[in-house]
C-alpha cells in the first residue's frame, strides 16, 4: 500500500520532490522554491532540512540511483579474499551504470557557466563533489599498493582516473551518440579492468 504523501516525513517529501523534478526538467531548472512547491511545504521549511539544492542533488544521486550504493561499497570493502581485477571489475559495472544515470540530470548545469559556477560553489560548501569517488578509488589502490598486489611503480591515483574516466566516456556516448556505439556493460566492465589490471599487476 502506498503512503500518502502528506503523511511521509518532511526531508522524505523533498527529496521525493528534488528526484522528480531533476529527473524531468534538470537540474539547471529546478529551484529550491520548485523542489518545496512540489513537496508541498515552504522553502523555508527546505532549508532546515537541506543546506541548498546541491546537497538535495548529491543525496538524490546517492540515495536514488540504483548503483550508487553498490559502488561506494565495492569503493570501501576490503577485498583480500577476491583478486583485485574482479573488484576493479565490479568497480567498472556500477561506475557505468551510475555515471549513465546521472548524466543527464547534471548536463543542464553546462548550459550556462554561471549556474555551473553556483553548483560548484554549493557542492564546496557541503564538502563533496563528483571528485570524491576517484578519491575512494585511489584509496582503494593504494591498499592494494600497500599489500604488494600491485607493481611497485603503479600509480592508484592515475589508474583510478583512467578506469574512472572510461566509464564516464561510456555514459557520454550512451546520452549523446546512443546505445548502439557502446558495448553492453557486460562486456565493457571486464574488459576495461583486465585492461588497467594488466599495466599495473
Amino acid at each position: 500500500m502506498l503512503t500518502p504523501k502528506s503523511s511521509r516525513p518532511t526531508p522524505e517529501r523533498l527529496l521525493d520532490a528534488a528526484e522528480t523534478l531533476m529527473r524531468t526538467i534538470g537540474l539547471a531548472n529546478t529551484t529550491t522554491k520548485a523542489i518545496a512547491r512540489e513537496a508541498g511545504c515552504s522553502e523555508a521549511a527546505l532549508y532546515k532540512h537541506y543546506a541548498n539544492k546541491e546537497e538535495l542533488f548529491v543525496r538524490v544521486l546517492m540515495e536514488r540511483t540504483p548503483n550508487a550504493g553498490p559502488l561506494m561499497g565495492e569503493l570501501a570493502r576490503d577485498h583480500a579474499e577476491r583478486s583485485v581485477e574482479e573488484g576493479l571489475t565490479a568497480i567498472a559495472r556500477h561506475a557505468s551504470l551510475f555515471y549513465a544515470d546521472a548524466m543527464p540530470m547534471a548536463a543542464s548545469l553546462f548550459a550556462e557557466p554561471a549556474l555551473l559556477t553556483r553548483h560548484r560553489e554549493g557542492v564546496q560548501e557541503i564538502g563533496t563533489g563528483p571528485h570524491v569517488v576517484r578519491d575512494a578509488l585511489t584509496g582503494r589502490l593504494r591498499r592494494e599498493l600497500e599489500r604488494g598486489r600491485l607493481r611497485p611503480d603503479a600509480d592508484p591515483e592515475a589508474a583510478a582516473a583512467l578506469l574512472l574516466g572510461a566509464c564516464f566516456q561510456r555514459a557520454f556516448f550512451l546520452h549523446f551518440s546512443g546505445p548502439e556505439v557502446v558495448p553492453p556493460v557486460e562486456e565493457f566492465a571486464p574488459a576495461v579492468a583486465r585492461t588497467l589490471w594488466a599495466a599495473i599487476r
